[in-house]
This record gives C-alpha cells, structure tokens and sequence, in this order.
C-alpha cells in the first residue's frame, strides 16, 4: 500500500486539477445551430445562454416555429458543451485511477 503522506498530495493535486478545470468549463462556450443556420444559441460553462440569434427571414412565420427552433439550438448547443466538460474531465481524472486499489471517483 502506498505510504499515506504520498496519498494525500496526490488528493491534493487531484484537488488542484478539479479546480482548474473547472475554471476552464465555466469558460468554455458551445454554439447550438437549427434550421440550417436561421437560428443560433450561444451557451456557457454550465447550461448558461450567452445569445440568441434569429435570422430576420423567419420574423414573418409563426412564432410557434421560432420558439421550436431556439429550443433546438439550445439542445444541440448543452449536447455539445456536456461533451466537452466531459472530455475535460477525463483528461483531468487521467492517472489518479491508482490513487487506492478499488478506489472510485464519483464523477
């Protein structure tokens, strides 16, 4: 077994790596697109909706269909965002799967 002293810096730095990343989702921004472009939805870190951009050619349809767009946008933007915080957490996890034999992270 590893001496324990060797255990808690690595749960340290494990620690100090979490925070950084961290840091880096809550700057990471996802654009989400529907309609072919029409209608843009810009997302960041956790779920946050930075814009919204709706081309002026749907101004004149129903406002049922615009709504179902941005809805779509929203969509594929936080799909792609949840995609890369969990890339960025497996980077940051990577080599502190032998921390404890049997031990788990919980993310």
């Amino acid at each position: 077994m590893k001496d324990l002293a060797q255990i808690m810096q690595q749960a340290q730095a494990m620690q100090a790596k979490m925070a950084e990343v961290q840091q880096k989702i809550e700057a990471t921004e996802a654009d989400g697109v529907a309609g072919a472009g029409l209608v843009r939805v810009k997302l960041r870190g956790k779920g946050e909706m930075v814009s919204v951009t709706i081309d002026k050619s749907l101004m004149g349809d129903e406002p049922e269909i615009i709504e179902d767009l941005i809805k779509a946008a929203h969509s594929d933007a936080r799909r792609r965002l949840d995609q890369a915080m969990e890339e960025a957490m497996k980077s940051a996890t990577a080599g502190f799967g032998g921390l404890l034999p049997g031990f788990k992270l919980p993310f």
